[in-house]
């Protein structure tokens, strides 16, 4: 995550028109390069508010010591004894019951005390229950993005939707496969056996915090959004999931606050 904000002002933005809807409620889409930074001042920049928006951190804990107590190694010997249940089963067994006659009373009241003190007793302790950090995923921004015409429905809502689809998908994929591009390469090897590139990375500025470098992993378009006369969306809701390029650390927190 990188604290460097955006180099040039966008010159190039792909938005509805909001009347004077704070700038803080807009969220702004550019491209950047692997290290968060948006250089070209050139590039295009898509606006829209923001709707349902959620970051996520997924951060990872595990007891590892959990299944070392007696109740995971035996765990249905160890309930019964909890229980207690465990005397009312040695008294069904015709040796332990013939314990309970005569001389051997005593002999019986030792076992039954010796199982009675298993009563109300469990494994678990603080060790079997202690938690470790083993890693976290990259965070997960998810929200909705809303665009809607108030003078032209193709560069209010349909320009901005498809530079969204631009930023999402891959540069290029390739159609060829491996033995007709080496057929075909001469010196560098690397476009033959890596032909495809990857989608961009993107930045997000929105309320006063700066994500980048980001990449979007789900885009979503509903085709029943109502149209104009000329065919072109009059408003639509794109539901979008950001996801940072790795997981992040105190000091890449608090550069998205920082940083504008």
């Amino acid at each position: 995550m990188s604290d460097i904000r955006q180099i040039y002002p966008a010159k190039n933005v792909l938005s509805s028109d909001w009347h004077g809807l704070s700038e803080y409620l807009i969220a702004k889409i550019f491209e950047v390069d692997k290290n968060g930074a948006r250089t070209n001042p050139e590039s295009i920049e898509i606006h829209a508010p923001f709707t349902e928006a959620n970051i996520e951190a997924t951060l990872n804990w595990q007891s590892p010591f959990e299944n070392s107590s007696a109740d995971q190694k035996a765990p249905a010997l160890v309930a019964i004894l909890q229980s207690g249940a465990i005397k009312e089963n040695i008294k069904a067994i015709p040796f332990i019951g013939n314990l309970l006659i005569g001389n051997q009373v005593t002999a019986a009241s030792s076992i039954e005390e010796g199982i009675n003190r298993f009563e109300g007793r469990t494994g678990i302790t603080k060790l079997n229950s202690t938690q470790i950090f083993t890693g976290m995923p990259p965070l997960k921004i998810t929200a909705v993005l809303l665009f809607r015409a108030y003078k032209n429905s193709y560069s209010e809502v349909e320009k901005p939707l498809r530079q969204l689809w631009q930023f999402a998908l891959p540069k290029k994929i390739s159609a060829d496969s491996l033995v007709a591009r080496l057929k075909n390469v001469v010196g560098d090897t690397t476009s033959a056996l890596l032909p495809s590139e990857a989608p961009t990375f993107v930045g997000l500025e929105y309320k006063r915090r700066y994500y980048a470098p980001l990449v979007i992993e789900s885009i979503g378009e509903a085709l029943s959004s109502p149209i104009s006369s000329d065919g072109y969306y009059t408003e639509i809701l794109v539901p979008i999931t950001f996801g940072t390029l790795t997981a992040l650390d105190r000091n890449d927190m608090s550069a998205t606050w920082s940083s504008i």
